[in-house]
């Protein structure tokens, strides 16, 4: 995505992005508002965080934004109007085949590692009992029950219908591997997927491999993770950029000590 339109300037109002908020170990529950968060940084466009409600949401999804009384809903189309409106390009330097190749490894990560990675979170069920169930914590005690089996349900039926909740998990883990490989191929010994400054791809790279490395959660896809040295190095590199405050190691450990 580029630029289409000539910049506007930031209105007094700052941009909010709303989201889950700290959890599992990491700064942000949802991978998907932290590389909303992290093309915010990369834009160097100044926001305010706030929790958000799906129902809110025009899309019934997080992250969404809301900037200048328009709400826009889905990070990739956050990215598009905040490139859009403010004149930029998170891209600035690649080439064409390289924006492509971007892309198509963006696509590669949401599509399939993401989805991997829920399947995990969500359908092991001692992940989900330490992880999404306590989301329902401070419901009314008699329908906290219904509550997180509805979601569980929403969910598998969500993973079905992208393919990846037909497989066995030994599949997944397999599908997924071959994932991490294809990135660790790609960033090599570089600090970012493209190379040596972080475009739009390290966002959603960084948000999903930090979500399946998390401590908090045990899975084999975790641990075949933990497995690419490069990978493991990106996201401690990639926390430190744009979440300094944030102790990731620190946290790790008192999330696996929970």
């Amino acid at each position: 995505m580029t630029a289409q339109a000539a910049p506007r300037t930031l209105s007094q109002d700052p941009i909010t992005v709303y989201g889950v908020g700290p959890g599992f170990g990491l700064p942000e529950t949802s991978p998907y508002v932290m590389k909303t968060m992290v093309q915010f940084a990369m834009a160097g466009i100044p926001y305010r965080f706030a929790q958000g409600a799906r129902e809110d949401s025009p899309k019934g999804q997080l992250p969404f934004i809301e900037d200048a009384g328009e709400r826009i809903a889905d990070s990739t189309f956050i990215r598009g109007h905040i490139e859009a409106r403010y004149g930029v390009d998170l891209d600035a330097g690649l080439t064409a085949a390289e924006r492509a190749q971007a892309w198509a490894y963006e696509r590669m990560i949401e599509n399939q590692l993401g989805w991997a990675s829920a399947w995990f979170r969500f359908m092991d069920p001692a992940n989900f009992d330490k992880g999404p169930a306590h989301w329902f914590d401070q419901a009314p005690e008699a329908m906290r029950d219904e509550l997180r089996a509805g979601l569980k349900a929403a969910v598998e039926v969500n993973l079905k219908a992208v393919g990846i909740g037909r497989h066995a998990p030994d599949e997944i883990v397999l599908l997924g591997t071959r994932s991490l490989w294809a990135l660790s191929t790609q960033l090599g010994d570089k600090p970012f997927l493209m190379g040596e400054r972080p475009t739009s791809v390290d966002a959603v790279a960084f948000g999903i491999l930090a979500t399946v490395l998390t401590p908090y959660f045990d899975s084999p896809l975790r641990r075949r993770a933990e497995g690419f040295a490069n990978l493991v190095a990106y996201v401690e590199r990639m926390m430190g950029c744009y979440f300094p405050g944030f102790a990731w190691a620190g946290a790790a450990r008192e999330a696996v000590a929970a």
